[in-house]
């Protein structure tokens, strides 16, 4: 069975020879408007599907949503152009990776100016070891999640990396001690 991407390549080249049919059309540009107000039921199920098995073939989407395969393709086409999937990929266990350390990191920087942000920001765009980065309003100005193997690595990361940033002022460090809950899954209401 071909996967959904297999076949995107296919009803890409099959859409190429023929003119586009209106509000459904999987063209990228057309999704640029596309707002969550605008999938139907079957889109939120598609979704839905994906979420939980991004490989899973498309006829096998198909075949859960009650469609045919090429209609199921388009829908999918049009949910990746108007950005609600973002990609597809393969979820790592860090446990099995050898990144067994976990930790948050409080930032505080000495400016919050737009070229000390923009630093901040590319430097953690650099560093591997940074998993997630958010800017927050509050106490402090980034929350960084980190993975590394085990507390040296951790310590030479924050000493030589993090710190060393210039804008850094002040780091708080949280080790997670369990993992609670932990997925890229959002809540598609179908």
């Amino acid at each position: 069975m071909k996967n959904v991407a297999q076949l995107t390549l296919a009803l890409f080249d099959h859409m190429a020879a023929k003119p586009s049919r209106g509000p459904r059309d999987p063209s990228p540009s057309a999704g640029n408007n596309v707002s969550v107000d605008d999938l139907d039921r079957i889109d939120r199920r598609i979704l839905k599907i994906l979420q939980e098995d991004g490989r899973m073939a498309v006829t096998d989407i198909a075949r859960e949503v009650n469609l045919s395969v090429t209609p199921c393709l388009a829908r999918v086409r049009r949910l990746e152009a108007a950005g609600f999937i973002r990609g597809y990929f393969a979820q790592l266990d860090p446990e099995r990776m050898g990144l067994s350390l976990q930790a948050f990191v409080t930032v505080n920087l000495d400016r919050t100016t737009p070229d000390v942000f923009d630093r901040f920001s590319q430097a953690m765009h650099r560093f591997d070891e940074v998993v997630e980065c958010q800017m927050v309003g509050g106490g402090f100005d980034y929350l960084v999640k980190v993975r590394v193997r085990d507390m040296k690595t951790f310590r030479k990361f924050l000493g030589q990396c993090m710190t060393a940033e210039s804008g850094v002022q002040q780091t708080h460090t949280y080790f997670v001690m369990e993992e609670i809950k932990s997925t890229h899954k959002l809540k598609v209401l179908v």
